[in-house]
């Protein structure tokens, strides 16, 4: 088996096993057994343990907002293109296993502990940010509607990790169709008439 798929079966059995169980109370041999990889090839591909969990937070996150963008740009109207955000939220939180933000996740067990850990969920969570920046932006909305709508999406990842519900998502998105629907107002109030 070559280096790439090596590192594939690694990072899939690495998916499954930190995110229903967590970090920690996963080790090196039940990764090399769950993927079919040597312990020799698994250090060898990963020489620490941290490098196997940035690593599978890194792709993570591009599978994660590849997802989210695509549900999104379904939406012909960039104003609706925001509220799409907590649908795809409320469907994420409603698949079988779903056990929180795995980035948060990562950060509680290790972001202490491990500078790069701490860094990829960093990345993930500015990009998510940045994301939502660029869909107020296209919705002709104002810039700092972006940081109430990042905090709305987060605070329901944490909740709906909590409770176990969908709920936190479409409560999120009522709060974020208020605050698009304000700063509408707020943008329409401010343009010069024709």
């Amino acid at each position: 088996m070559d280096s790439a798929a090596a590192r594939e079966r690694v990072l899939d059995a690495a998916e499954e096993l930190f995110y229903a169980r967590g970090v920690q109370s996963v080790g090196m041999d039940e990764l090399r057994a769950a993927s079919r990889v040597s312990l020799k090839r698994l250090y060898q591909l990963f020489p620490a343990k941290e490098q196997l969990v940035a690593a599978w937070l890194a792709r993570r996150d591009e599978r994660w907002r590849g997802r989210l963008a695509a549900y999104v740009a379904r939406r012909r109207d960039p104003r609706e293109r925001i509220p799409a955000v907590f649908d795809w939220l409320e469907e994420w939180f409603g698949e079988a296993g779903f056990r929180g933000c795995a980035w948060i996740n990562a950060h509680g067990e290790l972001g202490a502990l491990s500078p790069l850990v701490a860094a990829q969920v960093r990345a993930h969570k500015e990009a998510f940010r940045d994301g939502l920046a660029a869909l107020v932006e296209e919705a002709g909305l104002p810039a700092a509607l972006a940081g109430p709508l990042f905090l709305l999406a987060e605070g329901a990842m944490v909740s709906a990790g909590v409770t176990g519900s969908t709920r936190p998502a479409a409560e999120a998105r009522e709060a974020a169709r208020t605050l698009v629907a304000a700063a509408g107002r707020e943008v329409s109030r401010s343009s010069p008439t024709a």
